[in-house]
């Protein structure tokens, strides 16, 4: 029977050799579930893609030396937020190339990939904008980081978030009214 993703977690969490090298089979297909599912239906020829989110967000939550990972269910929440980072990092080197930086290049992975380098702009107004939510309601900017940059469903928002589905379909809607008029309702891009 293969380790459980909590047993292997808290293994690495206590530095024990090999806990990593365990752990990516067992997370690597669902990382890249999410991934998808928060990439699907974008055009193709863009520089962030399926393979490259999953590989830098399970970087950013392996480094034991910065997080402190639980459980299966609080890696796959916390997997949600990296994501967000890594599309915002993205988005903001891309507008920085765009105003004159020097540095990037285009590396083409795969077909499943964001169009973060034509929606910019958009993606970094989204982050401010979620930043703004949650310090009105943090759980309702937590329901559209998992669902939005997450990729995940209502019913796994619900069981990261430790709620009723319910609950987030509620924060859902409240969140995307709020979103849509803070982004500027129907002239927004």
């Amino acid at each position: 029977m293969p380790p459980d993703i909590t047993q292997l977690l808290i293994s690495l969490r206590d530095g024990q050799p090999g806990a990593l090298n365990d752990l990516l089979p067992l997370v690597y297909e669902e990382l890249r579930v999410m991934a998808r599912r928060r990439l699907s239906g974008q055009p193709g020829d863009q520089t962030l893609n399926t393979t490259a989110l999953v590989h830098e967000a399970y970087l950013k939550l392996t480094d034991r030396t910065r997080l402190s990972l639980n459980d299966r269910k609080h890696f796959f929440a916390v997997a949600a937020m990296a994501m967000r980072q890594i599309v915002v990092d993205h988005a903001r080197r891309r507008q920085a190339q765009k105003r004159g930086g020097v540095g990037l290049r285009r590396v083409d992975l795969e077909s499943a990939e964001l169009s973060v380098d034509d929606r910019a702009a958009g993606i970094l107004s989204l982050d401010e904008a979620l930043k703004r939510l949650s310090r009105l309601d943090d759980r309702m900017a937590r329901v559209v980081e998992l669902r939005f940059f997450g990729g995940l469903t209502v019913e796994e928002t619900a069981e990261a978030l430790d709620v009723d589905p319910r609950t987030v379909k509620r924060d859902w809607r409240r969140a995307r009214a709020v979103l849509y008029e803070e982004l500027g309702g129907p002239d927004a891009a």
